[in-house]
């Protein structure tokens, strides 16, 4: 069974369907259920927030499309038979095996079948003969619903197909709550009869009878994939239904849980909409239904706290009035957080934060060397000193402790080391060679600010291409379903940076030092990079040991490696410590610098791409050399297109954008291996 149809599997088909196999009488449908456990008043208590309810239409009705929805009062009815379509096996497995009746085969009597019956179980044949013996194809049956909805329910391409060339009206109403087979299709799942409904021309803006539009449907049912198939298609997040509700408030008061919320903040559904009768925003729909985990995640988006209804409440009040302590505290936490960073201060901490936290990197190694280089014996007030430091760190970490705060560390305190490595050059070491330190220094600014600075090689798209990769976020989109009109061409050598959220072409990595993607157009930016601070570090190695050796008496026979160590502390603190900064960054990126050199010049390859070339190597029952690839064009000549090397017209490397190269003779769709090799 299709994944992303699997939900469905014990949701109840719309009354009047023509189902197979008895189900048990005490199960619910699925809306009942989604009403009753939204009930505000629960236990019999009658608040007087329910004035503030959100207006959501007939509240009482049932979910189901047939006319004989209202007579069970939304219990199944045991005497319906069970849907046929594509959830039948899953719904199936609800029954007990002793209970199943033996399975009768669709050819036994089907000759003598009327057209409803035909469509439902899909005969096509004999569909075509009812038709063309003079039998109306828009004629809607004694429950006003029309062949097409049949077809539509049960999932019967061919008959929509057929249905239509005959005339078939595909946006025709009918059943009890007046809907168009678009409707059936959406409250039942089926992603597939959407498509090809809407090619058709399926309108997906009309509303059925409690006011529900197509994509309100698939929210409130919890149809991802259908919603952001809807979305791609232009449908607006933020459309109203008839109620004046929008798909964000249905899901924040319907339907308790993370999603649909979380699915339709990521594509930018508003959180400070109001609805038409009571003013309520997603926030209060959410607060009203004690949805703790809806209201997180608006809140999370930035939905207001202060917001007032037509009653004047804010959802704080609400939460006060439904009794919960819960949404009481997390209201308040973050009401207060606000207040707090709109604060002059925390606004200029935000807008020069970069700065201010390379300054506190800074000012953290600079203290920590400096107390360990007082002239003072007593270890102890070192040891105070140091504890004092580490606890305005811890403070000041406290208080800007964030995401973008852990992602700006590296890159800081790598720019503060190499800050207090040139301040030590000058000052211990001003004897030594000045111009070529100089020039290094400058090429590893140089060098770091183009790699942070230039564009990666970010894969350019489309408005429409942008809406459809939200399917590809829906935990329920099946991939049995995605064909060549919704595909997104995908260049070779891209691959996808969860970090920057973005494709990048030819892609490496995205590294911590830079806080940046390194892709096609900074890669050697970065080389360059790694080799300037290599060098730098080789310059403090140089400069350290000539300190010593003329200002410190280190005897290496006499004293052994403790006594060195030891003489070392002693003689100069600062220049051990500007060392061991200097031994820790040389360490690191002489290493990535011949992992790197290696891949470029004797693989041809990403570190992307080399990693999941050895994945899919031990996959294989014999093992290929990575160098056997197309992208390896030898030594020389990967060293020369890698850098763009042309020595006075020696060489004449190629120019690939590779934000444009896709693989000839078809589309690379986004549900495709990435074309490496």
């Amino acid at each position: 069974m299709c994944p992303c149809l699997h939900q469905m599997c014990l949701h109840d088909a719309p009354s009047g369907s023509r189902l197979l196999t008895p189900v048990r009488p005490a199960v619910r449908t699925f809306s009942s259920f989604l009403f009753n456990k939204m009930d505000w008043s629960e236990d019999g208590h009658d608040h007087s927030h329910m004035r503030d309810k959100c207006h959501h239409g007939h509240g009482g009705h049932s979910h189901s499309h047939g006319p004989r929805a209202a007579a069970f009062g939304g219990m199944a009815n045991p005497f319906m038979p069970a849907f046929h379509g594509p959830f039948g096996k899953s719904a199936d497995q609800t029954v007990e095996l002793t209970q199943q009746p033996k399975k009768r085969s669709h050819m036994d009597d089907s000759s003598s079948w009327d057209i409803i019956k035909a469509t439902q179980f899909g005969i096509l044949e004999r569909c075509k003969e009812l038709v063309e013996a003079g039998y109306d194809v828009r004629q809607p049956d004694k429950e006003n619903v029309s062949l097409l909805h049949w077809a539509a329910i049960n999932n019967r391409s061919e008959l929509v197909k057929y249905y239509i060339s005959k005339g078939a009206i595909v946006d025709q109403l009918g059943g009890d709550l007046n809907s168009t087979p678009l409707h059936w299709a959406i409250r039942q799942g089926h992603l597939s009869m959407v498509i090809q409904l809407l090619r058709y021309g399926a309108d997906p803006s009309i509303a059925d009878g409690e006011g529900y539009r197509a994509l309100h449907l698939a929210i409130l049912f919890q149809h991802m994939a259908i919603a952001a198939y809807l979305m791609a298609k232009g449908q607006e997040v933020d459309g109203p239904d008839c109620n004046g509700q929008t798909p964000l408030m249905l899901a924040a008061q319907k339907i308790i849980g993370p999603e649909p919320t979380n699915f339709l903040i990521k594509n930018n559904a508003s959180v400070s909409a109001v609805d038409k009768v009571n003013r309520n925003t997603p926030l209060h729909c959410a607060v009203l239904a004690g949805n703790v985990d809806a209201a997180h995640i608006l809140l999370e988006a930035g939905a207001s706290v202060d917001s007032e209804n037509i009653n004047g409440h804010t959802p704080i009040d609400l939460a006060h009035q439904v009794h919960s302590p819960l949404l009481i505290h997390m209201l308040n936490h973050i009401k207060q957080e606000r207040i707090r960073s709109n604060s002059r201060c925390l606004r200029m901490v935000n807008r020069y934060r970069v700065i201010l936290q390379f300054l506190l990197c800074t000012a953290m190694f600079g203290s920590v060397a400096a107390i360990v280089d007082m002239n003072s014996e007593s270890w102890l007030l070192k040891g105070i000193l140091l504890a004092c430091v580490i606890g305005v760190i811890n403070l000041v970490s406290r208080n800007f402790s964030g995401p973008a705060f852990q992602t700006l560390l590296p890159a800081s305190a790598l720019m503060a080391s190499v800050f207090w490595m040139v301040v030590t050059w000058c000052l211990w070491f001003l004897a030594t060679v000045q111009v070529l330190f100089t020039l290094n220094a400058t090429a590893l600014l140089y060098y770091y600010l183009r790699t942070c600075k230039t564009d990666p090689g970010f894969v350019k798209t489309t408005e429409e291409e942008k809406k459809m990769v939200g399917i590809l976020k829906s935990c329920s989109f099946c991939p049995a379903v995605w064909t060549p009109e919704y595909s997104i061409k995908k260049p070779m050598r891209t691959n996808h940076c969860f970090t920057c959220d973005a494709c990048v072409a030819k892609q490496d990595h995205h590294s911590v030092w830079t806080n940046s993607c390194i892709g096609a157009r900074n890669h050697h930016y970065y080389i360059l990079f790694l080799f300037s601070l290599l060098l730098m570090g080789c310059w403090m190695f140089y400069g350290c040991l000539i300190h010593w050796s003329t200002h410190c008496e280190l005897h290496y026979e006499e004293q052994g490696s403790l006594g060195v160590v030891s003489a070392a502390v002693g003689c100069s603190p600062w220049v051990l410590c500007v060392f061991l900064l200097a031994f820790y960054h040389t360490c690191w990126s002489g290493l990535m610098l011949l992992l790197q050199l290696y891949q470029i010049a004797f693989l041809g390859l990403t570190t992307a791409e080399r990693s999941s070339l050895a994945l899919h190597q031990r996959k294989l029952p014999q093992s290929v050399s990575l160098r056997q690839n197309p992208y390896n064009l030898g030594v020389v000549r990967n060293l020369v297109s890698f850098f763009q090397l042309r020595c006075c017209g020696l060489f004449k490397p190629a120019v690939i954008d590779w934000t444009q190269q896709f693989p000839p003779g078809r589309d690379q769709h986004v549900f495709g291996h990435t074309d490496m090799v």
